[in-house]
């Protein structure tokens, strides 16, 4: 399994609705428009070709990029969490650094 960061830029909000609810039943969302997929090649383009379905091609943009198997994962900045309450949504390598 590898590791993907999806994001989107999508122009209209009912097509905005239906990508976002769409990429959160197949991946962790990392912030709004940020998702974290966890899959194999195929998983990834099924999922990828579910949101092709939903897009406008000429005026919305979805990427995906693969994460290395290895290296520092972090998420840095002030938690959506209340201090002592962890998020178990993310894979086991990521480190949280919150301020």
């Amino acid at each position: 399994m590898t590791d993907y960061v999806i994001c989107y830029d999508i122009c209209h909000p009912k097509r905005l609705l239906r990508i976002h609810r769409a990429l959160r039943r197949q991946a962790v969302a990392l912030q709004y428009s940020v998702f974290l997929f966890s899959g194999t090649p195929l998983q990834l383009q099924r999922c990828l070709d579910e949101l092709e379905s939903l897009m406008d091609k000429h005026r919305d943009d979805i990427r995906a990029y693969p994460l290395p198997q290895r290296g520092l994962r972090l998420r840095l900045g002030k938690s959506l969490l209340p201090s002592g309450i962890q998020w178990s949504g993310l894979p086991e390598p990521w480190q949280d650094i919150s301020t």
